[in-house]
């Protein structure tokens, strides 16, 4: 009998589709890019840059706030908050434009790869992501002296 209650627990509740962890993982990016930029701006660089810094973290802040959205859609629940992998350690510096290029960077790259795997909405916002990472490192962020 004891068995049968736990097949009917486990049959309860079906785990998240696959599609859960990869989009949580783009949700602690798109959290931990926002923060990294906003840091930055706040190490006082240059005011076009320290402007072009505080886009890049309101962007990434929308770009969590549609990944949570979506999250919240297919799970039925709040999305997670970060995952297990995210630190909360200060940097030991302030971060440079440097480290926020190179985090859109990589944010881009796998949201692009993400997207390549996906369909219907969930492609076009991770689509849409890349690009809004990679206009944001190529266009907005373009440090002077720097090959366009």
């Amino acid at each position: 009998m004891a068995l049968l209650g736990s097949l009917a627990a486990a049959c309860g509740s079906p785990p998240p589709p696959p599609e859960v962890d990869e989009l949580t993982a783009q949700l602690d990016r798109a959290r931990a890019d926002s923060q990294l930029a906003k840091d930055a701006a706040a190490a006082t660089p240059p005011p076009p840059t320290a402007a072009a810094l505080t886009a890049v973290a309101s962007e990434r802040s929308a770009h969590a706030q549609a990944l949570s959205d979506e999250l919240v859609r297919m799970v039925g629940k709040d999305a997670p908050t970060a995952s297990a992998t995210t630190t909360t350690a200060q940097p030991a510096k302030a971060p440079t434009t440097e480290d926020v290029i190179a985090a859109l960077s990589e944010s881009a790259d796998a949201a692009t790869q993400l997207a390549a795997k996906q369909s219907g909405y969930r492609a076009g916002l991770l689509g849409s992501i890349a690009a809004s990472c990679t206009a944001a490192y190529k266009v907005a962020l373009v440090l002077p002296g720097a090959p366009q």
